[in-house]
């Protein structure tokens, strides 16, 4: 116990005397000088200070310009997947809409028709699987007339005088084929006739 009371006194004393020489060198560096060569070196100093601040100040600036690029660079490529994927998705679900639109043609035309009925429930059957499988991905159909035209939804196919006067113009009688719409973007426009 007694020998490390003396390394920690012995070190100690080494550290005060380096100090004390370091003490005394400044003041031997500095003894030399007159006012006026002290301070233009203080100056120089504080010039040097300032330039150090700078430069500091420009790397955390450039770093967090850095950052706030590489942040909005990940937030492009996530939009531009998401984009891309709901894009593809809409593009794979277009092919299958006319199908969908023959299949409910044939069973709207099979209603006048002498059927099977066992038939007619297997189509009805497939019919209603594309109404889940579409419902699945968010896709609504299109087909409401009497309601107001609107050039994000409808494709114009002709105008005509409506029946009804109390109908005002650009209204939507009739649908001559359905448009298919996924979340705000429209699929398919729907092909409508629409009033004078």
């Amino acid at each position: 116990m007694s020998e490390s009371k003396e390394q920690v006194s012995e070190q100690e004393t080494t550290d005060e005397q380096e100090q004390s020489s370091v003490d005394e060198n400044k003041d031997t560096l500095y003894a030399d000088l007159d006012v006026e060569e002290l301070r233009e070196l203080l100056i120089a100093r504080e010039q040097k200070v300032e330039e150090l601040e700078d430069e500091l100040s420009k790397a955390k600036d450039t770093h967090l310009r850095k950052a706030a690029e590489l942040q909005n660079y990940r937030k492009r490529v996530q939009r531009e997947r998401s984009q891309i994927y709901e894009t593809a998705k809409a593009n794979a679900l277009e092919e299958f809409l006319d199908i969908n639109d023959d299949l409910r043609r044939s069973l709207k035309a099979a209603e006048d028709l002498e059927v099977d009925d066992t038939f007619m429930d297997g189509v009805m059957l497939v019919a209603n699987k594309f109404d889940e499988v579409l419902k699945k991905y968010g896709v609504e159909r299109i087909d409401e007339s009497g309601v107001p035209f609107d050039v994000d939804l409808h494709d114009a196919m002709m105008r005509q005088k409506p029946q009804d006067d109390d109908i005002g113009s650009d209204v939507v009688l009739d649908v001559i084929e359905n448009g298919y719409r996924m979340g705000d973007r429209t699929i398919r426009h729907a092909k409508v006739i629409v009033s004078e």
